[in-house]
């Protein structure tokens, strides 16, 4: 009879957990002969979220089938609706249409995030965002549409709400973007809002300068302490009472968790995300273990917490996956430990922010920042080639800073 892994996900967390979980299975052999591990996710593609607000979003998708055949991991293209813990079973609607349950004996949710949408008047209708390639696509066709449209402040004028990671990303980003559209024919007039009172909130003090000295070269206002609380079709306006006309607003306000974890943990913090112990394993619900932005993990001794980051998920899910198969197979599980920390921000065409540690102690900018990102984007985040033996070794734990 077999014994089955489920995993829910197909995100950073979620493949880099098959790879964890298929190595240790590999390696125990003929004692683990029965153990079968099968990812669940609505498409067999990892999403690289990151690069989303990059020209072409519609490239921004790595199809994983042909990894997962390679370390004996079956795939269900489909998305999970509900979880049950107590008869160890989940729901799953196909993506070719119908439903199927499917039951496990370990289960590793990883089912990631999705962008934190209030209900302001108009959000829904009438701002842009770049948190899945069919929104990034969107968008990317509405900036195109633009040259079509009358020449007027309202269509130079493109207001990014959020003044975080992402929405640096989007805004330091548009000036290059437009100019590869308009040419000299245009002007743009780009604004970040941001409700705190300064820009880079959660960035901290470290990388701030870097980060005005790139936005005042692009030429791209700020507007701090008030967010924006309502929308329509010809702008915004800002908690200050401050009214700009816009047809192009784009919406980066923060992560939520996956709604599943409400399903199997009995408390979530703010962000929806669950209490983990040391091994990653859900706290108050046995036989499941959490990798990636569905849980907030102790990363090291001092205190610091996981994010939600593709870096701290791909480092989590190797834990998840060696865990969640070792202790399937009644072996020791691991502590999950990730020391380094490290944040790369992408400034357009001024360059990059590269930092380290959670004090954000900038150590490369400008060209050699970006070169930096460019490596992390295009190599580091990106999942191994369907090679057994290569892919086997991406998923062990203790590789920290690759």
């Amino acid at each position: 009879m077999k014994r089955n892994i489920l995993i829910v996900g197909g995100g950073f967390a979620g493949l880099w957990t098959a790879l964890g979980a298929a190595r240790v299975v590999d390696k125990q052999g003929d004692a683990a002969s029965d153990v079968e591990i099968t990812l669940v996710s609505p498409r067999a593609a990892l999403q690289v979220r990151p690069r989303l607000h990059e020209a072409r979003p519609e490239q921004m998708a790595v199809p994983f089938q042909p990894l997962l055949d390679a370390v004996g991991v079956k795939f269900i293209e489909g998305s999970v609706e509900r979880i049950h813990p107590n008869d160890h079973s989940v729901d799953i609607a196909l993506a070719a249409g119908g439903a199927r349950s499917a039951s496990y004996d370990r289960l590793v949710l990883t089912s990631g995030s999705r962008l934190f949408r209030p209900p302001l008047p108009g959000l829904a209708e009438h701002a842009f965002a770049v948190d899945q390639i069919d929104e990034a696509v969107k968008l990317r066709e509405h900036l195109e549409s633009l040259a079509s449209k009358p020449d007027t402040a309202a269509r130079n004028t493109f207001v990014v709400v959020g003044g975080g990671f992402t929405g640096l990303e989007v805004a330091t980003e548009l000036p290059e973007r437009l100019h590869a559209i308009f040419g000299d024919a245009m002007r743009p007039r780009i604004v970040v809002v941001e409700r705190a009172d300064v820009i880079g909130p959660d960035l901290g003090p470290g990388p701030r300068p870097q980060i005005l000295e790139a936005l005042e070269k692009l030429g791209i206002e700020t507007c701090v302490g008030g967010g924006v609380v309502s929308f329509d079709a010809k702008g915004v306006v800002t908690g200050t009472g401050e009214r700009i006309d816009a047809s192009t607003v784009i919406w980066t306000g923060g992560m939520v968790a996956s709604a599943l974890t409400g399903q199997v943990a009995p408390e979530v913090d703010r962000q929806g995300r669950m209490a983990v112990t040391g091994d990653l394993r859900v706290v108050g619900a046995k036989d499941i273990f959490g990798a990636g932005d569905v849980v907030r993990a102790l990363t090291d001794d001092e205190g610091h917490y996981s994010l939600m980051s593709c870096q701290h998920a791909q480092f989590m899910g190797r834990f998840a996956g060696h865990n969640v198969a070792a202790d399937l197979l009644g072996l020791p599980t691991r502590e999950y430990r990730q020391t380094f920390y490290a944040t790369c921000l992408d400034l357009g065409a001024w360059g990059a922010v590269y930092t380290e540690g959670w004090d954000r102690d900038v150590k490369l900018t400008h060209a050699e920042g970006k070169a930096r990102k460019i490596l992390i984007n295009t190599q580091w985040i990106y999942p191994p080639a369907p090679d057994r033996v290569q892919a086997l070794a991406v998923g062990d734990p203790d590789i920290q800073y690759a």
